[in-house]
């Protein structure tokens, strides 16, 4: 007696999931020049081919990945108690990056600028955009947007240091000071 073949079933919800967790690690180990859909398609375990009638280009992909869900993003930092606001911005941003495992839009960006600018800029556009409209909820400044870049470039140049390059004093910074330091700054640059 023959056995029916198995019914495959399909899944893309969860596939397209596993192709954007892949990515985003890929992404953020190789900067987005020596990112392979290949690669990608390898780790979340499916075909090339998949990948591609997900997301038809790797800029598209690209931009998927790293594109940060501003709910999950600000999640638990943006509320009334504006005094506050730089340690819960500082907190998240290091508990982020130290439980990412690399696969963090910022680290991307930095590993994508060398090879590919123009990937790089829109992924910067993306994540400027995204900071700027979530902190407009808590912050009315007429200068926002220019402080949120200059965090922001703050944020990118400590993000390079400590998790990319991993080297230097903040490199072996405790995860706690480096939040009372990052406080502090922020605060100066968003407050005052």
């Amino acid at each position: 007696m023959s056995h029916p073949a198995p019914k495959r079933t399909r899944d893309p919800a969860r596939k397209q999931a596993a192709i954007l967790t892949a990515a985003r690690a890929v992404f953020a180990e190789r900067g987005y020049e020596k990112a392979t859909i290949r690669e990608i398609a390898r780790r979340a375990g499916v075909t090339h081919g998949l990948v591609v009638l997900h997301f038809a280009t790797k800029e598209q992909l690209f931009a998927t990945a790293m594109t940060p869900d501003q709910d999950t993003l600000f999640q638990g930092v943006l509320d009334d108690d504006i005094d506050g606001l730089p340690r819960r911005i500082a907190t998240s941003f290091v508990h982020r990056l130290e439980s990412s495992q690399g696969a963090d839009p910022v680290i991307a960006l930095i590993r994508s600028a060398a090879g590919d600018q123009q990937a790089a800029k829109a992924l910067l556009h993306t994540l400027r955009r995204t900071a700027t409209d979530g902190y407009a909820k808590v912050l009315d400044s007429p200068d926002l947007a220019a402080r949120v870049d200059t965090m922001g470039a703050h944020l990118i140049g400590v993000a390079f240091s400590r998790y990319v390059l991993a080297d230097g004093p903040l490199a072996a910074m405790p995860a706690g000071e480096l939040i009372d330091r990052l406080t502090a700054t922020i605060r100066t640059i968003l407050l005052n």
